[in-house]
């Protein structure tokens, strides 16, 4: 497969070495063992990861150095606090972590002004997350979060809701090669109904339901954009078999819909 060029922070990802998963498991041995050198490697070999995620936010951020610095701090928060007994890949743990500190700093240059009990309960319902992220290994629920902080689901959802960027309406949002869809062909013209969140916890539940493989295959597909043979590299499988869980996963996911 061509490996393309990506300039950002001076980093040119064709140069890269992205490492397997025994690697990672064998560098985070020798982390924990005192290996002076094991941290660096496991940095130097998930930066892509990085700059994968920060390129979501290219259109939000004149300094796209700035970011990378901020997400390479998440990394290496998801690098000191990963605990192999959890059995969950890196990537899936690092990947909140990554975001998180993305939109953190996002929200606190954001333009649009909140009103201070949403951020409130927006920053208690971040601070949750990390904390139960660090102690788990994966994210909580909507529902836990909201039981925990004795917040609506609703509050919780809209508070979080709150912190987002705006976006302009032509921006691409999908391409795989074929025609992009803009984020104005995704804008239904009905109103809204009582039924849409009622849908969006549905659809939630029904990806907590997929297998961690599946989960790992959409969120690497369609939220930090990677291609079929990219994954199928990072899961020593073939495009085939990614091709064919994906679309079992979409195909759950569409039940749910119906």
């Amino acid at each position: 497969m061509a490996r393309h060029k990506v300039e950002i922070s001076g980093v040119n990802t064709a140069n890269i070495k992205v490492l397997s998963s025994s690697e990672m498991i064998e560098l985070f041995k020798k982390m924990k063992e005192g290996d002076p050198f094991a941290r660096d490697d496991l940095v130097n070999g998930n930066l892509k990861l990085v700059l994968s995620i920060i390129q979501r936010f290219s259109s939000r951020c004149d300094n796209m150095d700035d970011l990378f610095q901020v997400g390479c701090i998440g990394l290496l928060k998801a690098i000191d606090n990963f605990d192999l007994s959890h059995e969950v890949r890196f990537s899936t743990y690092a990947v909140p972590m990554i975001l998180g500190e993305v939109r953190r700093y996002l929200r606190d240059n954001n333009s649009i002004r909140v009103s201070r009990s949403l951020k409130d309960i927006a920053y208690k319902t971040l601070k949750y997350k990390e904390e139960y992220v660090l102690k788990n290994g994966v994210e909580p629920t909507v529902d836990d979060i909201a039981k925990e902080l004795g917040f609506s689901t609703f509050d919780i959802v809209n508070a979080l809701d709150s912190l987002k960027e705006p976006v302009s309406m032509f921006e691409a949002i999908y391409n795989d090669g074929g025609d992009t869809i803009y984020l104005c062909d995704q804008i239904e013209d009905k109103k809204t109904n009582s039924k849409d969140m009622e849908i969006k916890l549905a659809l939630n539940e029904a990806i907590d339901n997929l297998s961690d493989r599946e989960q790992f295959i959409l969120d690497e597909r369609f939220v930090i954009g990677k291609t079929q043979m990219e994954i199928a590299e990072e899961l020593s499988i073939s495009q085939a078999q990614v091709s064919r869980l994906e679309k079992s996963a979409i195909n759950s996911l569409k039940k749910v819909l119906k």
